[in-house]
Parts: structure tokens; sequence; C-alpha cells
């Protein structure tokens, strides 16, 4: 990750609007995101975590150009890629992958491993023989076993299918990656291993990751930064080890007291903790209006 402050950041969110027709006539569109702005450098990993419903998944959509971009930018290694037609769309491919939530639904299961991953490579134009020799190297980088490009994927636990799903995402060799939720799915032990994959992938080659998730622990274990979300605002951001452990927002600290602890006695006190942010923050969207969020907390 770079930390020189005249490097460009390689990707930049500058004040983005998303919004949505709404049902019925004439009622005002809904606002999914308030004018969000965030950075990501090259090799760096930015961790956006929030409830369902704060706006972190469609941020990442923006980012991918599936979610439309009413206002603001999405500028990338400099240039503005929000409102991209799709052939260009397309071409960005090669720089910008994704890696979703849900490994039993995001591969193809009437395709081989092999197949999955030689058909974006065959898309852009590389030779069959090159893509086979390309989908060995993939199948080594995600630590799966060389005959696996053989198999469907149901042949596959849930962990192994996302390690599938990572090799295809680095097929094309990109800068960037948008997580989005991607151990969600996975128990506790192939959450770790796949979170630990992510860490050695970005030391060999440098990818950055926009890394989406509901969950404390899991951009604690693997994010440089992290920006909290809140009803379409950000409304901390900072240091990940920070950030983590000790916040200043008492929504992020509701969010950190969330997680369940093995001691009875401490579990009962971060409950009580908990009822109580809950009951601070009703009582100041009661007074600024519900949903508007809270100034932002940087570190």
């Amino acid at each position: 990750m770079s930390t020189d402050p005249q490097v460009a950041p390689l990707l930049e969110i500058d004040d983005v609007v998303v919004e949505y027709p709404s049902k019925g006539f004439r009622k005002k569109p809904f606002r999914a995101l308030h004018g969000i702005s965030l950075d990501i450098a090259a090799g760096e990993t930015v961790g956006l975590v929030g409830e369902s419903g704060s706006g972190k998944t469609t941020l990442g959509r923006a980012v991918l150009g599936l979610a439309p971009v009413t206002a603001g930018q999405v500028r990338f290694d400099g240039r503005v890629i929000s409102g991209l037609p799709k052939a260009a769309r397309r071409k960005l491919s090669d720089d910008v992958q994704v890696v979703f939530q849900d490994p039993y639904t995001s591969l193809n299961p009437a395709l081989t491993v092999e197949d999955i991953l030689t058909e974006p490579l065959l898309v852009a134009g590389t030779s069959r023989t090159d893509a086979r020799r390309r989908v060995g190297d993939l199948l080594d980088e995600v630590r799966l076993p060389s005959d696996a490009g053989q198999r469907l994927p149901r042949e596959f636990s849930g962990g192994q299918r996302q390690r599938v799903a990572i090799a295809r995402a680095l097929s094309r060799d990109p800068r960037l990656i948008v997580c989005d939720e991607p151990v969600s799915a996975l128990d506790l032990s192939n959450q770790a291993r796949v979170l630990d994959l992510f860490i050695e992938i970005q030391e060999r080659t440098g990818v950055a990751y926009l890394f989406v998730t509901h969950d404390l622990s899991v951009v604690r274990h693997i994010s440089h930064r992290v920006a909290v979300m809140r009803g379409g605002r950000l409304v901390e951001t900072g240091d990940g080890a920070t950030v983590t452990s000790d916040p200043e927002h008492p929504y992020t600290q509701r969010l950190l007291l969330a997680a369940p602890v093995a001691d009875p006695a401490r579990q009962t006190q971060r409950r009580a903790d908990r009822q109580r942010l809950l009951a601070a923050q009703r009582d100041q969207d009661e007074q600024a209006g519900a949903g508007t969020g809270a100034s932002i907390a940087t570190r």
C-alpha cells in the first residue's frame, strides 16, 4: 500500500449519490447513497462495514457500474468510470473485478471449473491453450488441487467454491477487486482460511480491495482502513485497527458490541451497553430527523 501523499489514489469516490425511482405517482426517488466520498490506494484494503440497508453494497455496485450514479463521480486511476457505456465498461473488467457473497449461486453449476475460469480469458482474446495453462496457475494461486479444473462446482465445499470465485476474479490480473460479503456464507474456519488467502494474494500481486461486510471482526482481520456506513452515509472512517477496537461514533460502537463473546458476564454487559447506545441514537434521530445520520468521525 502506498503511503506517499503525492501518489493519486487508485479509486476515488467523490460525493456520490445513488437514487432509485419510487413506486407511486410523483413520489420522490429513494436516495440510497447521500454524497459518499472515499478513496483506495493501490495495494490497499478498505473495509466498508454496516448493517443491512446501510448502503454498503450499493456503493460497491456503483463502483462496478451496476447501480446508477445520480450525482458525483467514481474515478479509477484518474479516469471517470461512472456512467460509462457497456462496451467501455467491459474493457474496464481487466482492471476491476468482483467476488460475490454466495459461492453457491455465483458459479455456473453446468460448467466445469476449467470452463468457468477460461471463459473470461477467452472473451479477452486469450488462446484456448494459453487459457488452460493460466487455469493451472490460478488453481495453484488459490490452493486448489490441479485436477479441480475437471470437476463441477457442486463437488466442492463452500470454502473451495469461494476459492474458485476468487480465481475467476484474478484471471484478468485486476488492480482492484470489489469483495461483496465474500466470507459471510462460510463457517468460521473457512472464513479464516479465505481471509488469509485474500491477504496472501494482495501481498503477492499488489491488488487493492474494497471489502464490503457487516462484520467488524472480518474487517479488523483484513483492512488497512475502515469506513462505516449508516443510512446511506459515512459515519466514521479511519485506521482499521483503531476503528474496530476503539470506535468514536455510537453506531460503530453498537456494531462492535453486537459481536458475541464467550464470557456470559461480559456478554450481559455488552448487551446492556448496546441497548443504551440504541436508546441514545433513537433520541438523536427524533431530534434531527430519522435516518439523517450524524457527523462523520474521522481519524
